[in-house]
C-alpha cells in the first residue's frame, strides 16, 4: 500500500507536513491518535516505535481498548449511475453486488 510503513506489527499512513518539512506518520485502527514526525524515514520509524509503545502504556494504564473494533458493516454513498454500473459488473461476474464490493475493495486494500 502506497504512504505507509509497518512499525512494531502496526501500519501507518505517512505524509510529507510541507509547513514544518518533517515527514508525519500516524497510526491505523488505533482507538485515539498516535502520530508522530521525523525529518527523515528511519527517523520516522524510531520516533513511531516511540509513539506506539507511550500510546499502548498508556491505554493499559487507563484500562482502555487500544485498537478499533470493525464491524465489517458500512455505508457507501454513490451516484445513481456508478451504483447501476457496479450492479451490472457483479451480476456479470456472477455475484452479488456485496460480494463483487468487497472483492473489489479487498483487492484494492491488498495492493
Amino acid at each position: 500500500m502506497k504512504n505507509t510503513i509497518e512499525i512494531d506489527g502496526h501500519r501507518a499512513v505517512v505524509s510529507l507536513d510541507p509547513e514544518i518539512g518533517l515527514f508525519r506518520g500516524e497510526f491505523l485502527g488505533l482507538n485515539g491518535g498516535a502520530d508522530f514526525y521525523a525529518d527523515s524515514i528511519d527517523n520516522l520509524r524510531k520516533e513511531g516505535a516511540i509513539s506506539l509503545k507511550v500510546f499502548l502504556d498508556m491505554c493499559a494504564e487507563k484500562n482502555v481498548p487500544a485498537f478499533r473494533n470493525f464491524s465489517g458493516r458500512f455505508n457507501v454513498r454513490l451516484s445513481p449511475q456508478t451504483h447501476e454500473a457496479a450492479a451490472i459488473a457483479a451480476k456479470a461476474a456472477d455475484k452479488s453486488l456485496n460480494e463483487w464490493v468487497s472483492d473489489v475493495i479487498e483487492e484494492a486494500a491488498s495492493r
